[in-house]
Parts: structure tokens; sequence; C-alpha cells
């Protein structure tokens, strides 16, 4: 599962009349943790920005899913809340946050309903805005990465199966069974931040 951090870039930006004026502005980035989520923001605006620029600030965002239409057209949160049906016959109400661009609101909310279309539960759409995000960086890695971007060991290759004319397997008894090596994940766990601001 994707998560998605809000982080607010303070530079100088050039207005139409030349001159050089102060901007913050919001970018949302596919990160696995608030330091994860500072480089990224260093590395995909770094090339992009002319001159110095400062993260003001870091926070996790309550964003489930992104959906990116043809267009460059502003970024719409959309608050979908759907019933799910419980073991017991009852319904649990899940709220979630979702992302959509779209040059207005109502367009907002018709790309959306056809989104969503494939949903099998009820759902209904109680809120959509406008947002100030500029830019939305996901994380693309290549296929040998997994959801959580560990690259998997290449298995050891099985040993050669032999069997006789009456196709019973012949086993080695002299063969012995090789521990295998316990893969250690490392990973240093990242306390969270006071999430003063969220999305």
């Amino acid at each position: 599962m994707r998560v998605w951090y809000m982080c607010k870039v303070k530079y100088s930006k050039e207005d139409e009349e030349g001159r050089l004026k102060s901007v913050t502005e919001p970018y949302l980035v596919d990160a696995l943790s608030f330091t994860e989520a500072e480089t990224r923001i260093y590395e995909e605006l770094g090339s992009v920005i002319k001159g110095d620029f400062l993260i003001t600030g870091i926070s996790k965002t309550k964003i489930s899913d992104i959906f990116h239409m043809d267009g460059e057209h502003y970024w719409h949160k959309c608050k979908v809340v759907y019933f799910v049906s419980m073991d017991n016959g009852k319904e649990k109400k899940v709220t979630n946050q979702m992302l959509i661009n779209a040059k207005d609101v109502k367009e907002a909310y018709d790309l959306m309903i056809e989104s969503l279309s494939t949903m099998m539960v009820t759902y209904k759409i109680t809120e959509i805005i406008e947002t100030p995000i500029a830019e939305i960086f996901p994380y693309y890695g290549d296929d040998e990465v997994i959801d959580n971007r560990k690259t998997l060991p290449n298995p050891e290759p099985l040993p050669p199966v032999v069997v006789d004319e009456d196709g019973v397997v012949q086993e080695d008894e002299e063969d012995e069974l090789e521990e295998e090596d316990e893969i250690d994940e490392q990973g240093e766990e990242v306390e969270d931040e006071d999430e003063n601001e969220r999305l």
C-alpha cells in the first residue's frame, strides 16, 4: 500500500512581470518514511527549480488512491464513503480520501464516478475540494521490487531428479540437508512526527 507524504517547498518563482516572488507550494510524494520523502523531493525538484529551495514541512496524509487523468488540471480531493458487509450481517462504514485531477469540481465528480464504476460495494462521494497541490511524484520501481520495495534474493537451483526405468525417483542417501540462511530485513524504524498539517 502506498503512503503519501505532503511536502511544502519554499522557493523564488518568477511572476508574469519577470520579478522573483517567494512562494510555498505543496508536493505529494510516495515514500516509506519522512526521511525518504525529503530525499525524493530534493531529487525530483533539484533539476526543476532554479536556485535554492527549502522544505518547510512534511506530513503524512490519508490519501488512499490517486486517479491521474490526461490534461494539466487541478488536483481535487474527494471523500468517498462506502459500506462493507461484515460476517455478522451488519455493514461497516469506511471513509477514504482520494485525489483526481480535473478542471473543476463538477468534472472531478463525473470522473470519480467513472473511475469507481467497477466497485462492487455501495458508495457515495460526500465531499470534493480543489487542492493547491503543484505536482505528485509516485514511486516507480523495476519488476524485481515488490510493494515493500525489498528485492527478493535469487532462489537456489533445485538438485537434479533421477528417475529409474520403473519411474521411481532415486534419492541419494548421502545428500545432506543444507540449512537455509535466514534473510534479515534491516530497516530503521521511523518515528512519526506530529502531523500538524494534513491534506
